[in-house]
């Protein structure tokens, strides 16, 4: 009886190195590099949502800085404003100025 000699492949230096990187990067730096991308953009959206967080309240405190301005400047407040400084309201001496 014959017995089958099995022909062993011998690889070559460059060979193995190329092996080793192919599983190095496929196994560690591809998923640790994911991991690291996923974080920053997590980290990336808590920012983001902390700084819309800020302008909508600065449009808040804005709004309401407009209507304290809109009262203050209303006919109302003026002529209240002129009877008590002693000065009278005369329509006459109103010039509106337009931008």
């Amino acid at each position: 009886m014959r017995t089958k000699r099995v022909k062993r492949i011998k690889l070559l230096k460059g060979e193995k190195m190329m092996f080793f990187l192919v599983i190095f990067f496929g196994f560690i730096v591809m998923p640790t590099s994911w991991v690291y991308t996923k974080a920053l953009l997590s980290q990336t959206n808590i920012e983001l949502e902390r700084i819309e967080s800020k302008i909508d309240s600065q449009n808040d405190t804005n709004e309401a800085l407009s209507m304290q301005i809109d009262e203050l400047a209303s006919i109302e407040n003026i002529q209240s404003i002129a009877s008590a400084s002693g000065l009278s309201y005369n329509n006459s001496n109103i010039k509106t100025i337009n931008e």
